[in-house]
Formats: C-alpha cells, sequence, structure tokens
C-alpha cells in the first residue's frame, strides 16, 4: 500500500510540473480563508442552512480579496455537517473535513493538476453529499495516488468515458450550481487520497473525530498540489 509519506514525498519532487485546478494565480494575492469551525461565532447568526444565503455571505467576502477564490480550510473540525444525516455515525458525527474548498461561482472550469487516468466518476446526489464528482488515478515515479473533485456540474459527467487519458492541464469538468452539487454554495472540494479502499465515484471528506488520525493519513494535504501560499 502507498503511504502518505511516499505520496507527499512525490509530489514535492514534482512540484513544478503541476498545473493550477481552477482558472486563478494563486500566487497573485490573498484569497479568503473561512473559518467553518466553532472558532468562529459569526457563524452563529449565519443561516448555513439556507444555501442563497450562506451563498450571498460568503462570497460577499471573497469578492474583497486580490483572488477571487474562497478556501476552505483541510483537516478543520467544521460544525457546518449538521443539515444532514449523512453525517450522522454510529456513536459520533462526522465533522473533520479531509479535503479543501475553493468556492468560485458556478460554472467555472476545473483542470487536471497533473497527468491522469479517469479512475471513476458518479453523481452522488444525496443531500449534503458531493454531487456530480470525479476520481483521477495519478502515477508518478510508480507511486501512484488519487485525486477528487466534487461538487461538479452534470453537465461535466455526460463526456466522460471509463479510463479516458488526461494531460495536466485538461479540464475535467466545471463547479456546479447548488440544486446539483448536494446543496452547497457552488465550490470545489478538491481531495488526495493513497488508497481509495475500494471506492468508485466517491470517497468520504468528512471523517469522525476518533478515527481523524487514520483519515488524515490516507487523505494528505491538498495544498501539496494546490500549493496557495500562506496555508
Amino acid at each position: 500500500m502507498v503511504t502518505r509519506e511516499q505520496v507527499v514525498a512525490v509530489l514535492n519532487r514534482h512540484r513544478d510540473s503541476m498545473v493550477s485546478v481552477l482558472p486563478f494565480d494563486f500566487t497573485a494575492g490573498a484569497p479568503a480563508v473561512f473559518d467553518f469551525s466553532s472558532a468562529n461565532r459569526e457563524l452563529e447568526s449565519i443561516p448555513v442552512n439556507d444555501v442563497a444565503a450562506f451563498t450571498e455571505y460568503l462570497f460577499e467576502r471573497i469578492v474583497k480579496h486580490d483572488v477571487p477564490v474562497g478556501v476552505g480550510r483541510y483537516a478543520e473540525d467544521r460544525v457546518l455537517y449538521r443539515h444532514s444525516p449523512l453525517f450522522d455515525g454510529d456513536s459520533e458525527r462526522r465533522s473533520v473535513h479531509l479535503g479543501m474548498d475553493l468556492f468560485v461561482p458556478g460554472g467555472t472550469p476545473v483542470f487536471a493538476p497533473l497527468p491522469a487516468r479517469l479512475h471513476s466518476f458518479a453523481d452522488n446526489a444525496r443531500l449534503g453529499d458531493y454531487g456530480p464528482t470525479v476520481i483521477l488515478e495519478h502515477t508518478l515515479d510508480d507511486i501512484t495516488f488519487f485525486t477528487l473533485y466534487g461538487h461538479l456540474s452534470r453537465d461535466s459527467l455526460e463526456p466522460l468515458v471509463a479510463n479516458v487519458l488526461f494531460a495536466a492541464g485538461d479540464q475535467l469538468g466545471e463547479i456546479g450550481e447548488h440544486h446539483e452539487n448536494g446543496g452547497w454554495p457552488p465550490h470545489l472540494h478538491f481531495q488526495i487520497a493513497t488508497d481509495l479502499l475500494a471506492h468508485t465515484g466517491d470517497f468520504p471528506g468528512v471523517a469522525a473525530s476518533a478515527t481523524r488520525e487514520r483519515w488524515l493519513e490516507l487523505s494528505p494535504d491538498p495544498n501539496l498540489i494546490l500549493r496557495i501560499p500562506g496555508l
């Protein structure tokens, strides 16, 4: 089994060949970085279950920044997952975010950051889920790992064919609107996985606190690819 350390090392070796997953230069300035943990008391007055109001709250802040992207942090213990039974657990709700969220308008194109094979895709259409999802398989220096792209548009899935190859910079889809992306403000959930554990078209993006370390081992920091300064 490929380890987290192996994936971290190979991504650091190939950092200069990566392409941005969105059409923005993250080195051009500071994006809006959101705090969705219980430490952000402002969330208590924001109707996060009202997708239109929550979207307005986020994008009002994004527009004030140099890079028009909002960032939801990796490994954050969040309070956002109360609106859907999807995050219920047998003994503990899932709340630890395993990817990174990039909030941008619906229709924004999404690109493969590295050469890849299409592993799988699906429309995970439950409330709070990913909606349309694409998983790519990458092999660098004989190390195989995966990247997941959640909350895409349904149109993104229509042209996909099993095992199709992507070059770095090829468009793989576009950001979906709230009515098709699981009921969220428009954004990309981007995640790295060392092992998909036999999942296809889906992979957990949120973990329970009790299993946090195990899932973070399987899902290294997405900023190894995104390279957003300051995170």
